[in-house]
């Protein structure tokens, strides 16, 4: 079996699919309610990533109730659009770097309730640890 490469369709199911077996996440993000694009933009570390990739997932009191790759970024209007050039993204997902510290430094950008996110911080590192255990490959 190969394995997912980030940002893919089998990537973020991946994720999809750790998230909803992880009673970590399951107990940090039993307050939040509220769906993402998390885009993945090009940069000059990544050239087999020729335009930006959106991700999209439909989290919901400790659960993920659906993600995919978006074909169509004006399919659906999310609370929060979380963006990043990849390489910042790969540290993130690798846990390399905070995504709260990414916001407050300004290598990742949001569009949202900045609030939920701050009263949702556990959550979020929560999610990184389930990125964390998807043996993915890296674009290089």
């Amino acid at each position: 079996m190969s394995k997912p490469v980030f940002p893919s369709q089998e990537w973020v199911k991946a994720l999809e699919v750790e998230l909803n077996r992880s009673a970590a996440y399951n107990e940090a993000g039993k307050n939040w309610e509220g769906d993402f694009y998390f885009v993945i933009e090009p940069d000059k570390d990544t050239a087999a990533l020729p335009e930006p990739v959106y991700l999209y997932m439909d989290l919901w009191h400790g659960a993920c109730r659906d993600a995919y790759l978006v074909t169509d970024k004006d399919a659906q209007k999310p609370a929060f659009v979380m963006s990043a050039a990849y390489s910042k993204w790969k540290r993130v997902v690798t846990k390399q770097l905070d995504p709260i510290q990414g916001l407050m430094t300004g290598q990742l950008k949001l569009k949202g309730n900045m609030v939920m996110v701050m009263k949702n911080v556990k959550a979020a590192q929560e999610m990184v640890n389930a990125c964390t255990r998807i043996d993915a490959e890296f674009l290089s």
